[in-house]
């Protein structure tokens, strides 16, 4: 699989970007592929999926702010993120679930207060 994130920047608090990850090497439309975040000293977590067919699921930290959406045609998973705050800062990654070991270099995303 190769992934490669683009899109995020530095942004003043309550500000917005979109996330794009482009896939290949997989057979993307049948994948369920996810956003994942990770802050500098914590883990790697799931912020948002979304499944084949669309369903999509939010980590409550992100619900009503962050939209996760998908062009199969174009083999790309997007994050729609408005009403940023600073922990929100990290670098995200895109991958399947469950991911794959492989990870592309991810975007960071730093919101300022």
């Amino acid at each position: 699989v190769h992934l490669v994130e683009s899109g995020g920047g530095l942004v003043q608090a309550g500000g917005s970007l979109r996330l794009s990850c482009a896939a290949s090497g997989i057979t993307f439309s049948i994948k369920t592929m996810g956003w994942y975040r990770q802050a500098p000293g914590k883990q790697r977590d799931v912020v948002a999926y979304i499944r084949s067919l669309g369903a999509t699921y939010y980590a409550d930290s992100v619900k009503g702010r962050f939209t996760i959406f998908r062009d199969n045609a174009k083999n790309t998973v997007y994050l729609q993120m408005n009403s940023l705050n600073p922990e929100d800062t990290a670098v995200y990654y895109c991958n399947t679930l469950p991911h794959y070991d492989d990870w592309g270099q991810g975007t960071q995303v730093t919101v300022s207060s």
